[in-house]
């Protein structure tokens, strides 16, 4: 299975939100919707803190990467 970008499961997100909101679904569809929203929240946090841990290293010099440190 294909892992899906960060955007496009923003917008399932979105679209998710919007039924909900709507309040033309039934209990238990929003309890469906509602689940399988906060999943999709859960991997776009994930995905959200290896982007910042990514972002927090650099490439030192010997090839290594090291957590960035900001020197004052």
């Amino acid at each position: 299975m294909e892992e899906k970008k960060f955007e496009d499961l923003m917008k399932e997100l979105e679209a998710s939100v919007k039924k909900l909101e709507n309040g033309d679904v039934d209990l238990d569809s929003s309890i469906e919707i509602y689940s399988e929203a906060m999943k999709i929240a859960k991997v776009c946090g994930d995905k959200l803190t290896k982007a910042t841990d990514a972002v927090n290293k650099i490439l030192m010099d010997n090839g290594s990467l090291e957590d960035f440190k900001v020197e004052e």
